[in-house]
Order: structure tokens, then sequence, then C-alpha cells
């Protein structure tokens, strides 16, 4: 299946689902975060979306720190590993995350495509899964699909934002209800606190690391290979490996949704 590289209607279709309500069930809602869930089909794929409104912090900081490798490696203490493979053109490219999973369950990686879009005061970064010849799956990682994962940011005025992270991963496993549980109340609440006290402190970091450099803004600057849309193909969910970790008992940790980064 050929890769197609998103246009202007597919950054609208995702913020029109990051903006509805319809079909989408409330399971979290504390400390100006907001977690919903949306049945689907079929049992194995998982579609969350969340929204937290960020005091103090620029849409165009929230939309920095999301593109900045160097400094995701500060927050994102779910991240195993990240790099870029390519690009693909000025607003698109190609690159591998790998991120830990809640034991007892086998870590997960991706390999995705990710198009963004500055549109007015929003600012819009989508991904899904590709096949990219030189990348596949890795021994000790079960490689899920991303369906359509990506960020939607808000502009509410010179110093306040609202940041809407929407994704419909395949895992590839049969996961046990926990898991499904566990994500929308802990794990997903927490991700958006972090981002947004990661976007706090990114103003004072950037300063200090190559503060001239956002390839994403300034594609001049961007030094990856390029690549051809003709060497990838979608990840299609079914030609991966499909593991039953059903029965699978959560190993007990203490959460704290509140919890200090």
């Amino acid at each position: 299946m050929p890769v197609q590289i998103p246009d202007d209607s597919d950054f609208s279709s995702f913020k029109d689902q990051c903006l509805s309500t319809e079909g989408w069930t409330s399971r979290y809602n504390k400390g100006g975060v907001t977690v919903w869930c949306r049945e689907e089909e079929s049992k194995t794929v998982q579609k969350l979306k969340m929204r937290i409104v960020c005091k103090d912090v620029t849409a165009e900081t929230l939309y920095d720190v999301l593109h900045d490798t160097s400094y995701r490696r500060k927050w994102d203490t779910n991240m195993i590993d990240t790099y870029d493979i390519g690009r693909l053109t000025v607003n698109a490219d190609v690159g591998y995350y790998s991120w830990k999973c809640p034991s007892p369950l086998k870590n997960r990686d991706f390999v995705t495509m990710r198009s963004w879009l500055p549109l007015g005061s929003d600012y819009l970064i989508i991904n899904y899964s590709v096949k990219h010849p030189q990348h596949p799956p890795k021994k000790d990682y079960v490689r899920a699909v991303s369906l359509l994962t990506g960020y939607l940011i808000q502009s509410n005025g010179p110093s306040c934002s609202t940041l809407y992270y929407l994704t419909q991963v395949d895992p590839r496993g049969s996961l046990p209800k926990w898991v499904v549980n566990r994500v929308s109340q802990f794990v997903a609440p927490k991700a958006m606190r972090k981002i947004y006290k990661a976007s706090l402190k990114y103003p004072e970091w950037k300063r200090k690391h190559n503060p001239n450099l956002k390839p994403w803004m300034y594609p001049e600057q961007n030094t990856l290979p390029c690549i051809s849309v003709s060497e990838l193909t979608v990840q299609r969910a079914d030609s991966l490996e499909n593991i039953d970790e059903s029965g699978l008992n959560e190993e007990k940790t203490h959460h704290s949704d509140d919890e200090d980064t």
C-alpha cells in the first residue's frame, strides 16, 4: 500500500477529531487534564484522546517541545530510544521511537511518517506507521502500529495554550483490561502533565542549547538525508507478529497521577 503524505484535508480532519465530543466517553477529568476513550470495532485497536490547558506556555513553545528530539530525552521517561531516519519534504519525515510498556508486558516500538503544519494560531503534528526496508522489526520489541496519532495545539492568548493528543494504535497483542484502564487513568494524564512541565522549563533550556536551531520551523537547517516516499509502504497490522498478553497480571506499583517528573 503506497504512503500518502498528509495534505490540508488530512490535517483538518484530524483537528475535527480532536475537537469533537461525539462517540467519545470521558474516562478521567482531574487537575486540568481530560482523557476520553472510544470503542473501536476492532478490539485490538486502542483509541484515546487527551486535553490539557497549559497556563504560562505559548502554543509555539509547546510545538517546539514536541519537535525537539534533544529535549525529549530530558522529559519523556517512557522513551527508550528515538531517532530520525530521513526527510521526505520540508514538513514530513520518518523516524523511530521505542517505549517502555508497563511490566510485565513486552516493550513496543514504531517506525512512523510524521508531518506537521502551523495553521493560523494552531499547530498540528500527525503520524502513522510505515515500513522502511532498513528498519525492520527488532528482536526484543513488539512492532506496534500507529493508525493515526498526533497533537493539536491551540493558542488561548499570548501566554496560554491548549494541547490535544489523539492516538489510535494497534499494540499488536491482546492486552489485559488492566492495561487499558491503567493507561487512561494513570499513564495518559501523567504524560500530559510531563509535557506541560517540560514546556514551562523549555525556554530556559533552549537558550543554552542551540537557541537558533529549529529545523521544524526553518527547513534550511534540516541536515537529514532525503528519502523518497517510494521507499516506504504503509505498515499493515496484520503483517506483524501478534502476541497474546491478555493473561498477564499487573505487577503492583505505586501510582500517583499527580506525581512530579
